[in-house]
């Protein structure tokens, strides 16, 4: 009997001090993949809550380019900080234009050739801390996988 009544406190205390669901953020998850579904985009964006604040980096990988799952959540996770990093700290965009001629000569048909190659650059430095990976999931194509990091900005 009194083995039983141990077990018993055992699970009792087991059972509440476990983790519980966090109610705010599946109800983001649900919000934002509401959106999401409802008008796709890519990108950051400040989402408002009743009592929350939370900026959010959305984007979305092509599931073809990546041989293994953590390669395309590795890429992810970078390309989603990165465009935090870009709305925070901002960035330099460099652009350079290069047009290049080629005349081809003959008695018959003379031919010129105009080709116009455009390099964009942009760099940016700073850091994003604590951007956590709130969900993903398949677009409807199937073809891409959507990614959605977050992080809570004000709580009141």
């Amino acid at each position: 009997m009194k083995k039983a009544v141990l077990i018993l406190l055992i699970l009792i205390a087991n059972f509440s001090f476990s983790q519980s669901i966090n109610d705010d953020k599946t109800s983001v998850t649900n919000f934002i993949k509401r959106m999401y579904n409802s008008a796709p985009f890519e990108g950051v964006k400040v989402i408002d809550d009743y009592d929350h604040q939370y900026f959010i980096s959305v984007l979305s990988l092509e599931k073809g380019k990546y041989s293994n799952e953590a390669m395309m959540n590795r890429v992810a996770q970078v390309k989603g900080q990165s465009q935090a990093n870009i709305f925070f700290n901002g960035s330099t965009i460099s652009s350079d234009l290069v047009i290049k001629t080629t005349e081809t000569k003959s008695n018959d048909n003379p031919n010129a050739t105009v080709e116009i190659i455009e390099s964009i650059k942009e760099n940016a430095m700073g850091f994003v801390k604590s951007m956590e990976l709130l969900t993903n999931f398949d677009n409807t194509d199937g073809k891409r996988m959507v990614f959605i990091f977050y992080k809570e900005i004000i709580k009141n």
